[in-house]
């Protein structure tokens, strides 16, 4: 199946465009809700908001700053700025973040998704790899497995689950693609995921090549035509 063509995009309000891609290296927004808003219970109400706590930890993380030193850079920002809003102390960042729900807003079009999806492996307890490859291994690895599903021309992802090492790819595209409220164009993903199940899930979109030594089926869910015409034509072509 061919590639899906890119759209050719004619810019014309190049003021705005560029004032706008000024604005997304802006770090420090005058208009920014600094304050929280009252809960309208009884006790004790957050001061200052989360987006405050995700600008102080995003500056954090940027340049590997400590806590302290980090409040230090967002005090010189807003000194710079003309502004003379109050700073969280450092233990006020470091009790939010705990809680903190960090919102990624989704910048794509109005078009329907292209979709890439796959997995990928993340150790989260165990022994590095020098020393595994050096002197083997003294007690058994934990991993985690990420399934990710990506928009093709963003970039962004669009749905995730973390599930152990022992959960296959297979099932869980189902439950990626009930996260997807948006109309999807196509679905492309690696030989795993040629199986009825994901055939089935996914439809006529998808985009998945057939398994090594591949026959076609003679009981085929929705959608699993195209396989079936690209396994002919791999028996037939080689």
């Amino acid at each position: 199946m061919p590639k899906p063509a890119s759209k050719q995009y004619c810019t014309k309000n190049w003021k705005a465009y560029n004032a706008g891609l000024k604005s997304r290296g802006s770090w420090l927004d005058k208009e920014m809700a600094w304050f929280a808003d009252g809960t309208g219970k009884r006790g004790w109400s957050p001061t200052y908001s989360d987006t405050v706590i995700q600008f102080c930890l995003s500056l954090k993380c940027l340049f590997g700053l400590p806590l302290r030193h980090s409040m230090g850079l967002v005090e010189s920002l807003l000194a710079l700025s003309g502004l003379d809003w109050p700073i969280p102390d450092f233990s006020t960042i470091s009790r939010r973040q705990k809680h903190l729900q960090v919102t990624i807003p989704y910048r794509g079009g109005d078009d329907a998704l292209h979709w890439l999806v796959d997995s990928t492996g993340v150790k989260m307890l165990g022994e590095g790899e020098w020393k595994t490859k050096k002197h083997g291994a003294n007690y058994r690895r934990q991993q985690r497995k990420i399934h990710l599903g990506i928009d093709a021309q963003t970039l962004e992802i669009r749905a995730i689950e973390v599930t152990s090492n022992s959960v296959s790819d297979v099932p869980m595209l189902p439950e990626l693609l009930a996260q997807v409220t948006t109309p999807i164009a196509s679905v492309t993903g690696d030989g795993v995921y040629d199986t009825k199940t994901c055939h089935e899930a996914v439809g006529a979109a998808a985009i998945i090549p057939a398994r090594k030594n591949a026959r076609p089926w003679k009981k085929y869910p929705p959608g699993a035509h195209t396989r079936n015409d690209i396994v002919k034509a791999i028996q037939r072509l080689g």
